[in-house]
């Protein structure tokens, strides 16, 4: 048997030896394999510290602690951050929705009487009762909601006549209503008012969001119907204004 020894010098070697593009030999003496460029290795800085800001097992505690005292029968597990100045405001508001809408209720059997015969202003004011009902509703849900306790009070009797003898019953009862919509709305800037001395965001953008907004939209459109009635007088043009209600009403108004 035949062992081949290669001469370093010799051709035949040097095209076996590995090269790099440049031709130039990448072993080592040791016969090792080099890298053809020096790599620099950085070591990571160690992380600093994390410190943990929140500890929600620590700070659940006092809450917890409050949970387990609550009597189920008197308080609610759901309060929080709810002052008792907060829930006596929405509870005056409620009252106050409820007798406006009781007045209402009141026009809008005045005027679908049958010796008053406008069906078109009966209409407007059932709707206008059906809405402050409603306003009424959405502040209890939105007291119990906050762990409140809705306290009902005893609302007023309401006016059944509205005739005027120098503006004539339609005018008469849209200004009353124009002066209702305004009342209810500086009632509900001065809940507002409690809720933001009290920092309660929820309440303030409750208020804002779900009543102020659509109240100067209802004030906006009693204030024009004012408008039209005293142009329109005592006759023929109320016949008319009430024939644009019931159209107004039909169409979803």
């Amino acid at each position: 048997m035949t062992t081949l020894v290669l001469n370093p010098g010799h051709a035949m070697a040097n095209r076996l030896r590995p090269t790099d593009l440049n031709g130039h030999s990448i072993l080592t003496t040791k016969g090792r394999r080099r890298s053809p460029k020096s790599t620099t290795v950085r070591m990571a800085a160690p992380k600093e510290k994390v410190e943990i800001m929140f500890a929600p097992f620590q700070e659940v505690k006092t809450e917890l602690a409050t949970v387990s005292k609550v009597d189920p029968n008197s308080e609610s597990f759901a309060r929080t951050n709810y002052d008792v100045s907060c829930e006596i405001a929405v509870n005056e508001q409620i009252n106050i929705e409820y007798n406006i809408s009781y007045i209402y209720h009141s026009m809008f059997a005045f005027f679908d009487r049958d010796n008053i015969g406008l069906p078109g202003f009966a209409e407007y004011f059932r709707k206008s009762s059906e809405d402050e009902r409603e306003h009424a509703e959405k502040l209890m849900r939105e007291q119990t909601r906050r762990g409140g306790r809705v306290k009902l009070q005893s609302i007023l009797l309401p006016e059944t006549e509205f005739n005027h003898k120098e503006k004539g019953e339609a005018l008469y009862a849209m200004e009353l209503s124009l002066s209702l919509e305004k009342l209810n709305f500086q009632k509900l800037l001065a809940l507002h008012k409690v809720a933001a001395e009290n920092e309660d965001a929820q309440l303030t953008d409750f208020v804002e969001g779900q009543f102020l907004h659509e109240q100067v939209k209802d004030i906006k459109r009693a204030a024009e119907y004012v408008s039209q009635l005293r142009r329109v007088g005592k006759g023929l043009g109320v016949f008319e204004f009430d024939k644009y209600l019931s159209d107004d009403h039909a169409n979803g108004a």
